[in-house]
């Protein structure tokens, strides 16, 4: 066991029942791209914002015209072992809850139970008039039989969904809402957006509840996410971060793990187990 293995278990062991937050660093082992590098900068241009997908009809067709490219990727994304290895956590006792800033689904299909989705899910659609819901996958095949013409594009994929696709997209036709005719949006947070309150509520009850917090692949530099670092020092709650990179809250850590996520879990797990 090396020494970071070592220090994660110790960690977990002194620690036993953790607030987990995760963010993008632990998908991309399952082919979804994050959003920054390892200082935190954006990685590309930043994503699409709340305000100006309402008001501008333009950035809507730019945003559905790319997800044609783009969903399939995260749609047909697998779990890898770091989600596993939560699940397996759990499992054990370890997690008493599960915050992801992630709006990929996969800490559920690796079965991990206790999770809150702190930004929503991209596979879920919902009117911003009616409160229509529908799942991803009906208005995807809705936007392809509209726009046949942009269903052979290809492009390098962009985080939740996106796509690094740029084209025309004055002739694009956006898929409405079927009962209202309103604007159908991702039932995510997007950039600009307040996460539910609720959400928040009950991921600060946990964490309030728990021995520690760990953070696992998230620079924190959202503020929705750094807010539970604030609250954890605040309460006095140690907190460990695998991530690599630098974060917002690396000035709060107790413990400090800058190493490849998948394999430290792994190792961690294993560790656990045979002990």
């Amino acid at each position: 066991m090396t020494e970071a293995h070592a220090e994660l278990v110790e960690f977990i062991h002194q620690y036993p029942r953790l607030l987990v937050l995760t963010g993008a660093g632990i998908s991309t082992d399952s082919g979804i791209p994050d959003y920054r590098d390892q200082q935190g900068q954006w990685k590309r241009q930043q994503p699409v914002q709340h305000p100006d997908f309402m008001r501008c009809e333009h950035t809507r067709k730019r945003y559905w015209g790319r997800s044609l490219v783009g969903w399939p990727v995260m749609r047909d994304a697998l779990p890898n072992p770091a989600h596993n290895a939560l699940a397996q956590l759990e499992q054990l006792g370890h997690v008493s809850l599960l915050v992801t800033q992630n709006v990929d689904g996969l800490h559920q299909r690796a079965g991990s139970h206790r999770v809150v989705d702190l930004h929503g899910r991209s596979d879920r659609v919902v009117c911003m008039s009616c409160d229509y819901r529908c799942s991803r996958n009906d208005t995807h095949r809705r936007s392809a039989e509209l726009n046949p013409d942009f269903t052979h594009y290809t492009a390098a994929t962009a985080p939740d969904g996106d796509a690094d696709l740029e084209v025309d997209f004055s002739r694009f036709r956006i898929p409405e809402c079927h009962r209202c005719g309103g604007i159908l949006k991702p039932d995510v947070v997007f950039f600009g957006d307040n996460v539910p309150k609720q959400r928040v509520v009950n991921a600060l009850d946990a964490l309030e509840a728990a021995d520690g917090l760990l953070v696992i692949g998230s620079s924190l530099m959202v503020y929705s996410g750094f807010r539970f670092c604030r609250k954890a020092q605040e309460w006095n709650k140690p907190i460990a971060a695998l991530t690599l990179g630098k974060t917002r809250a690396d000035a709060l850590l107790s413990l400090k793990l800058n190493a490849s996520i998948t394999p430290l879990l792994q190792a961690a797990l294993h560790g656990l187990n045979a002990q």
